[in-house]
């Protein structure tokens, strides 16, 4: 028997009936040998930590767009924030923490720079239209490995997919990243905004802190303790109504104070012409995208899809390097 056999009975053995189990997976894209040592999801999760897409959200904006400091989230920032929620509720829930650790960390690959600003302006551009959650499924099952994809599991794919408020996870572990993504970016965007000056606690609804707390640390044990309480021994994830309404009290009021707050978000309009301008100049220069992206068009992939793989992979300062070197004039020296 191998170790990953032996891996997979203790999941049997162990996890709750309404867990993901490895030995049970419906099967990857392609088939390909088993490892001796790792389970399915495990080597799905390494996978992804290995990849380009991921590495590159370290210069992905979360939120605030290019601040000044050392402490404010990044797109990889956040990713690893949601890791760490699910895997805390999955444990607690005795749930497959490698299955919710890899949809988790790569729920956001395909997330283009310059945060929501980067996604609108895409999706305005695209006749296609553009779903950063569409894109990281995308990016998971072509763009990686120079269009041979990571060749993941259903059930990491399907997470990725509905990991956001309308979607549907076929499994525990999905909803779990689901619920865990919305806790991680009320809990750090606040924090963010708190550090930024733009919030204080005093700020809060009284009313929504008596609830959920005075802060931050104080909101994210509420929300989890809660999810966990009132998702023992069941088929589904939950809050109680108390908690869930005023944790859906909080997010509006981030929304109307942080996310349309015109100090945080007054760099955004620039974000978005610049990936127009980008998604124009491209269009009309194909030619210069890079070679395993163009190769898609000679498998019949459409030209506007392809400009969207291009600059959604950018992280934020490429996507600037980009707009300087095209537009730009540079100084000119005598050699």
């Amino acid at each position: 028997m191998t170790i990953r056999e032996r891996l997979e009975l203790r999941e049997k053995e162990y996890l709750s009936e309404y867990a993901s189990f490895s030995m049970d997976s419906k099967g990857r894209l392609r088939d390909e040998p088993q490892c001796d040592i790792r389970p399915v999801f495990q080597r799905d999760r390494d996978r992804i930590l290995h990849s380009k897409s991921f590495r590159r959200l370290k210069d992905k904006t979360q939120v605030f767009l290019t601040p000044e400091g050392d402490h404010y989230r990044t797109r990889l920032t956040h990713t690893l924030e949601v890791s760490q929620n699910a895997r805390t509720i999955a444990k607690a829930l005795r749930l497959n923490e490698d299955l919710v650790e890899a949809i988790a960390l790569g729920h956001d690959l395909g997330h283009t720079p310059f945060g929501h600003a980067g996604e609108r302006a895409l999706d305005k551009v695209c006749p296609f239209g553009f779903s950063h959650s569409e894109q990281s499924v995308r990016t998971v099952d072509i763009l990686e490995k120079e269009g041979l994809g990571l060749n993941l599991t259903f059930e990491v794919r399907d997470g990725i997919k509905n990991h956001q408020s309308d979607g549907h996870p076929s499994t525990m572990e999905g909803k779990v990243v689901r619920i865990s993504d919305k806790i991680a970016y009320i809990h750090h965007d606040m924090d963010d905004a708190l550090r930024a000056g733009i919030l204080t606690e005093k700020d809060v609804p009284k009313d929504i802190g008596e609830i959920i707390g005075f802060s931050t640390g104080e909101r994210l044990d509420t929300f989890i303790h809660d999810l966990v309480t009132e998702s023992t021994d069941k088929n589904d994830i939950m809050m109680s109504p108390v908690i869930a309404d005023a944790m859906k009290r909080f997010r509006q009021f981030m929304f109307d104070r942080v996310y349309t707050n015109p100090v945080a978000k007054g760099e955004e309009k620039k974000a978005e012409v610049l990936i127009e301008t980008l998604y124009d100049y491209y269009m009309r220069h194909i030619d210069l995208i890079p070679r395993d992206l163009k190769a898609l068009m000679d498998k019949g992939e459409k030209r506007e899809i392809v400009v969207c793989d291009y600059l959604a992979s950018m992280t934020d300062r490429f996507a600037i390097a980009k707009y300087e070197e095209i537009y730009i004039p540079q100084c000119w020296d005598k050699l």
